[in-house]
Formats: structure tokens, C-alpha cells, sequence
């Protein structure tokens, strides 16, 4: 299981809970691009950093998020007229530095988040619209060449079972495997509602890791109508529960994350006003039935941490 740190004041705290119950952490915030290059070519990594250290200090793994995004850009890069030949370069210069940087520190990279829209066609964004779908073969080449240790994800939401969109991804993966751009994993997010999961999830999973990838759950959460009751609780705690499974039962799924430790930290009430309670703990810290299913569920499956020692 994996956890995001999130607000810094708030760091110890949350790193502190997590190295008791998570065996990776993701930086979430910390390695976006507003985060670590705030200014074009002036890095800040003092919150990955910190999240990295403790990490490795307590035996976690690191899953590194993410080189190349269309969302939470520094406003110099946001607001700049870039053409082709700028924008690639600064994209390649952001990768080297922080793939430099986190070096043979991470197990993997989500290098490409959420390029298609829910239909399977490309997302408009500053990467796509100015150098082209080959964005994407350019970081992963990039991020290879920097860090050949790491494990590299293209990631994205809406992704769980069989659709127009996760069919996008399917072609994108077989295209980029057959001209040996290296690509290893696919992340599946996982922002699901509850009572409403797709029913081909190990479907899914499987055709993706038919292809040779690795499979992760990287962004797991069960929103609910709020206020929560008994019944949407055992509910959640089903779906989580369909969830692991889904991915313990196929080799080629190494690991799941839960997107934030606690209901009080998660994003989805920001988003969502009307729903919540997406987490394995409540807001007090305490366990919920869902943490009970997943636990049943990893422990039914005799499933392991395959991170245990890191510098």
C-alpha cells in the first residue's frame, strides 16, 4: 500500500502515520512542476526531499509524480509564447534535472499525467498543441536516459475498465512498445464513486499486462454521498475490497495507492462538496470498514511489500 504526503506544517504528522500502515509513499505536490521549478531553470526539491529521506529512512519506497502534466504549471510557463523547438527543450531540461536529482531514489515515475480526454482522443494542452503527441516518446526517452532504475508510468483517471479511453491508452502503449520508446507501466488512478465500479477491471488489467507493462493503482479513493451511514460504509468497503483484488489477483499489478492517508486530508470535498469519505481512515485517524476489507483482502492473498531495503 502507498500514501501522499501533502500540506508541509502538516508533514511529520502525516509521514509519521504513514510509515506505520503504507509501504511507499507518492510526494504528490512536492514533485509537480509548480513545486520544483517555480522560476524557468531555478529548482526547489526541499519538500520532495524531506518526503524522499523519510521515506528510505523508514523502509518506503517512492514513487515519483510526475515530469509532465497540463495542470499545476508555474505561471512563467503557463503564460510564456513558447514554439515547438522552447517548449521541448524546456520540457527535456525539466526532466534531466529532476530525474538527475532523484536519481536511483525512486522505484518509479508517473513521466506522462492524464494525456486524453474521456472520449480517447488527445487532451489539449501546452504539450500536446505545441510539439506534437510526440511529447510523449520524447519524456519517457528523456527519463530513461536519466534514470534507467526507474519504472515509467503514463498515468491517468477514468481508466479502470474497458473504454473509449482506456482503449486510447491501449493503442498509445502498443505503439510506443513496438518502436521500443521505454515505457513500463501503465497507472490506473482510480478515483471511483461508490457502488458504481466498473466491471471489468481485471479485464483491463490483464490486456495491459498482455502487453508487458506493469499495472499500479496509483490514485485510489471511494467517494460516497455524504453524510456517510452503515450502509455506504460496507458498501466502500466492498468496492475496496473488489479493487485489491482485482489487482492482487493478476502478477502484473505491483502495487496500490491510496490518495491521501485520512478523510481530513483527501481533495475530493473541494472538488465535490456533496460527497467525501473516500478514505481508509476517518478523520480522527481511525480505521473504517474499508480498511478492514482491504487488510482481509491483502492478507487472504498472502501479498508482501517487494521494497525492502532502499539507500
Amino acid at each position: 500500500m502507498v500514501l501522499l504526503g501533502n500540506i508541509l506544517v502538516l508533514i511529520d504528522t502525516v509521514l509519521l502515520f504513514s510509515s506505520k500502515e503504507f509501504g511507499m509513499i507518492t510526494p504528490e505536490n512536492y514533485q509537480k512542476w509548480f513545486a520544483t521549478e517555480p522560476v524557468r531553470n531555478q529548482f526547489n526539491f526541499t519538500g520532495a526531499d524531506y518526503i524522499v529521506k523519510w521515506a528510505h529512512k523508514n523502509g518506503q519506497a517512492v514513487r515519483g509524480h510526475n515530469f509532465v502534466w497540463h495542470s499545476q504549471l508555474p505561471d512563467w510557463l503557463n503564460n510564456g509564447t513558447w514554439d515547438k523547438k522552447t517548449l521541448n527543450s524546456i520540457m527535456v531540461n525539466h526532466i534531466v534535472k529532476m530525474g538527475s536529482h532523484f536519481r536511483g531514489k525512486l522505484y518509479a515515475w508517473d513521466v506522462v499525467n492524464e494525456p486524453y480526454n474521456d472520449d480517447g482522443t488527445w487532451r489539449s494542452t501546452i504539450w500536446h498543441d505545441i510539439i506534437g503527441p510526440e511529447f510523449i516518446s520524447t519524456a519517457l526517452t528523456t527519463a530513461h536516459a536519466v534514470d534507467p532504475f526507474a519504472k515509467l508510468y503514463i498515468n491517468d483517471y477514468n481508466v479502470e475498465g474497458v473504454n473509449a479511453k482506456s482503449d486510447a491508452h491501449y493503442n498509445l502503449a502498443k505503439s510506443l512498445l513496438k518502436k521500443h520508446v521505454p515505457y513500463h507501466g501503465f497507472g490506473i488512478q482510480g478515483h471511483l464513486v461508490v457502488a458504481q465500479l466498473p466491471k471489468d477491471i481485471p479485464q483491463n488489467i490483464a490486456r495491459f499486462a498482455g502487453l508487458g507493462l506493469e499495472v499500479a493503482i496509483t490514485e485510489l479513493d471511494i467517494r460516497m454521498d455524504l453524510p456517510n451511514n452503515a450502509k455506504n460504509a460496507t458498501l466502500q468497503a466492498n468496492d475496496y475490497k473488489t479493487v485489491v483484488n482485482a489487482c492482487v489477483d493478476n502478477r502484473a499489478c505491483v502495487g496500490i495507492t491510496v490518495w491521501e492517508t485520512s478523510d481530513d486530508y483527501s481533495w475530493i470535498p473541494g472538488v465535490f462538496p456533496t460527497q467525501g469519505d473516500a478514505l481508509l481512515f476517518d478523520t480522527n485517524k481511525d480505521p473504517k470498514p474499508a480498511y478492514y476489507a482491504v487488510a482481509d483482502a491483502l492478507k487472504a492473498a498472502k501479498v508482501k511489500s517487494h521494497f525492502n531495503s532502499w539507500p
